[in-house]
């Protein structure tokens, strides 16, 4: 006759098992970093920025005489480096909107969100990881780019230092504006829940709003321009601020309150809608 045993079942830590806030953090942190497409865009970024910012450098005629590209108007060496933003900021949003609405796509974000059921913290963790990834990125392609294209500039009227009044500011403002630029690009994504649409909202907002802004009446065009999320956010990095612009601290808080409001629109989608 065999005996059968018994074993005391193992008694789980019900904390073991808590979601957290730090917990979602990492765990989005863990998903950012295991696509490919986060290290070649931000790679990408990084390059782009570089690259443009170095050429624009190396190409720069006192006289203007036939450089064209990017740069080739800049009044100031901040503004040469820089030449390669607009390129950047393309490349950091469309991975912002891959990172929140592919997701969706995939049908991954029923798991998430299983496991999430608050809904909300997955928001607010994507948004915080992928922003500070992406200023950090931006901050040192803009600090590199300056740098490389220093010795280009020696001697030159335009050229600075980094002790330079401004300059640093400029560049570090640059490294925040795209990192809120990827932040903005989360918020669309998780609001449209589409890839493409998301992609297509971003450069609507930062790119084409300042393009029909122009085709306003003139008195119109110039009270609304100022306070457009692309024209508010290149204030935060310009050295020299032309007539009616935002000051650095002005274009910083418009631009933020655009980031803002996309996150309460993608936050109350979110909170309401079902997956």
């Amino acid at each position: 006759m065999s005996t059968l045993t018994v074993r005391p079942a193992v008694s789980l830590d019900s904390s073991s098992c808590k979601v957290t806030g730090l917990r979602v953090l990492r765990a989005e942190w863990a998903k950012m970093w295991s696509l490919r497409s986060t290290w070649i865009t931000l790679g990408v970024a990084l390059v782009l920025l570089l690259l443009a910012g170095t050429l624009a450098a190396a190409n720069y005629s006192p006289t203007g005489g036939t450089v064209r590209g990017p740069g080739a108007d800049a009044k100031d060496a901040v503004a040469l480096a820089l030449s390669g933003i607009d390129f950047a900021q393309l490349a950091i949003g469309v991975l912002g909107v891959l990172i929140a609405a592919g997701e969706y796509s995939t049908g991954m974000i029923r798991s998430t969100l299983a496991a999430v059921p608050s809904r909300l913290p997955v928001l607010w963790s994507k948004a915080a990881c992928y922003g500070a990834v992406a200023a950090v990125v931006a901050t040192v392609g803009a600090l590199a780019a300056f740098l490389a294209g220093a010795h280009s500039l020696s001697g030159d009227a335009i050229s600075l230092s980094l002790s330079s009044d401004g300059v640093l500011r400029s560049l570090l403002g640059a490294g925040l504006y795209l990192g809120l630029v990827g932040v903005f690009a989360v918020a669309l994504g998780t609001l449209v829940r589409s890839v493409a649409g998301g992609i297509g909202l971003l450069v609507a907002t930062l790119m084409l709003l300042p393009v029909l802004t122009g085709l306003l009446p003139s008195g119109l065009g110039d009270d609304i321009s100022p306070y457009l999320p692309g024209n508010a956010g290149s204030s935060v990095f310009a050295l020299h601020q032309a007539s009616n612009t935002l000051s650095p601290g002005a274009g910083l808080a418009v631009f933020a309150g655009w980031v803002v409001l996309a996150l309460a629109g993608a936050a109350w989608r979110l909170k309401r809608s079902d997956t």
